[in-house]
């Protein structure tokens, strides 16, 4: 599914492509004719489903587990949540665009590893007046037994749009901004509590995008349900990406985080929503 975010008289071509097969994440996010996904430079961890998230420029992990696997408890011995979580891969149930193209709906049933069941409900929206697109997720709980909900938002940018001027600004840095090439050795990442404003959203951009005009990707999230800055890069071998991962928990294994009380149940019924927004100026 495709939808433009341009005026029609607009030279360049401006979309983004929606991935069915996979919970209406974005396989595509073209601006001026310039996608900013890194396609097949990124890395693989041997899961065909991420190999095909990752290489698009949004994908969710969750809603059972966000980071590399880790054992499900009272499974059984080598039984392990799927690398990202249940959501990735899995296609969409329903799903409606608007007239006018600035609006797009889904719902995706999801399985979830320990053998529970949930309900994402998508909604996509076009502000051509903001020139932002917004992200809302409603989860529900559709099983039998209570589940800890854990959802994060991979943006990824294709390392070759950036340069050594390329900065990440936002306030959640006790600094201001970062070089991209934040870390060392050919890969790095970090998890910082996100910095909320006075609407409770966090803020985070990544400009300039030397490869896509000198412009600007700004990034906001909900703060109360993402509260977690979680970036990511990678450039080893043929992989050159830089991703900005809106999260609801820190960074630390499971038993760590049920250990602190952080893992907060859903019980069957029960929702939690999420929402982030990106343009490019």
């Amino acid at each position: 599914m495709r939808t433009r975010f341009d005026a029609p008289d607009n030279e360049q071509e401006n979309h983004l492509l929606f991935d069915r097969l996979s919970a209406l994440d974005i396989a595509a996010f073209v601006v001026d004719g310039v996608d900013l996904s890194p396609g097949t430079a990124i890395p693989s961890d041997g899961d065909p489903r991420i190999d095909r998230a990752l290489a698009g420029f949004l994908f969710t992990c969750g809603p059972d587990h966000i980071r590399h696997p880790e054992p499900i408890a009272g499974r059984g011995e080598g039984t392990r949540y799927p690398l990202h979580g249940s959501l990735a891969g899995t296609p969409v149930k329903h799903t409606h665009m608007s007239a006018d193209t600035t609006l797009c709906i889904a719902t995706v049933e999801v399985n979830l590893a320990d053998g529970g069941h949930a309900l994402l409900e998508r909604r996509w929206h076009v502000d051509a007046d903001r020139h932002e697109v917004m992200l809302e997720d409603r989860l529900t709980n559709t099983g039998a037994g209570a589940f800890p909900p854990m959802m994060m938002y991979h943006l990824n940018i294709a390392g070759r749009l950036v340069g050594d001027a390329t900065r990440i600004t936002s306030p959640s840095f006790a600094e201001g901004e970062r070089a991209w090439r934040f870390g060392e050795g050919e890969s790095a990442h970090f998890c910082i509590p996100a910095s909320v404003g006075a609407d409770g959203w966090s803020e985070v951009a990544l400009s300039p995008l030397v490869g896509a005009g000198g412009k600007c990707l700004a990034v906001r999230f909900r703060a109360d349900t993402l509260p977690y800055l979680q970036m990511w890069r990678c450039q080893r071998g043929a992989a050159d990406v830089i991703s900005i991962e809106p999260a609801s928990h820190r960074l630390a294994k499971r038993p760590e985080l049920a250990a602190a009380g952080e893992l907060q149940l859903l019980e069957p019924g029960q929702t939690q929503t999420y929402a982030l927004a990106f343009g490019v100026s």
